[in-house]
């Protein structure tokens, strides 16, 4: 998976051509303000971790740092060669999210990334939060802290629900904030209790950091259970119309044989 010869060169530059492409057409849309840039290495390896609110927030954070961002993407963004070399042009390594692999195929390709000195673009939560609010992290990040060394920044981002909602195309005007957050450092973190309390320890530091820079409302419960238990309301309340619907038309046959036999 290491990007060498041609195809290294090349994805620099088709990078660095997107990113040229892109950051005027963004700039143009949107009010795009940042802060605590300066938190960001210049050189080096960095996991920027950050809440993820709508499709676009893995543009608007590679957009603003100068340094290349990396991040996976589902597998399925790469199955049309066009979108397939878009996405690898602006950072994104496929990876399969079914399965028991997943997970690690993830962490591999990260570890690879940060191996290179370069910035790996993390979601905790991962998956786009159903309802605006931050929901638990997943201990990925904490995994890859403590086996690369490298410097874990969080990142707050605000405002890209509301310019790309879920499920919405085309996005609207508004103001978006991305503030990166002070370098927090777990590379001699070490616990007496057991590793995946320590795991934890390090995802909830994060998390409540993100909270603080998005402004957003931390809920102890993965997004993608706050994904299901959406999902199934939303099934309820049709099951309910679907049934009212039901009963109505049955209501109204009875009415109009009742009438017919009168």
């Amino acid at each position: 998976m290491r990007p060498n010869g041609c195809w290294g060169y090349s994805r620099h530059v088709f990078y660095e051509v997107s990113k040229a492409v892109l950051s005027p057409i963004l700039h143009g849309y949107f009010d795009i303000e940042t802060s605590g840039l300066e938190n960001v290495p210049e050189d080096g390896p960095a996991i920027l971790a950050a809440n993820h609110l709508s499709f676009l927030d893995s543009f608007f954070i590679p957009l603003v740092v100068d340094r290349r961002v990396t991040y996976v993407a589902k597998a399925e963004y790469f199955e049309h060669w066009y979108s397939r070399i878009f996405f690898k042009s602006w950072g994104q390594i496929p990876i399969k999210r079914d399965g028991g692999e997943a997970s690690e195929n993830a962490l591999e390709a990260a570890a690879e990334v940060l191996e290179r000195g370069e910035l790996f673009g993390i979601y905790p939560e991962g998956t786009r939060s159903p309802d605006g609010n931050l929901h638990k992290g997943h201990t990925g990040v904490a995994r890859l802290a403590l086996r690369s060394g490298a410097p874990v920044i969080p990142v707050g981002v605000a405002g890209t629900r509301e310019v790309l909602p879920k499920g919405k195309r085309m996005p609207n005007r508004g103001d978006v904030h991305v503030r990166f957050g002070s370098p927090m450092q777990f590379s001699d973190r070490t616990s007496s209790k057991s590793e995946r309390l320590l795991l934890r320890s390090i995802t909830d530091e994060v998390m409540f950091e993100i909270a603080a820079l998005s402004g957003q409302e931390y809920h102890d419960s993965y997004a993608n259970h706050a994904n299901a238990y959406s999902a199934a309301l939303e099934d309820l309340a049709e099951s309910r119309i679907r049934m009212t619907e039901a009963t109505s038309a049955k209501a109204d046959d009875d009415a109009a044989e009742l009438a017919a036999t009168g």
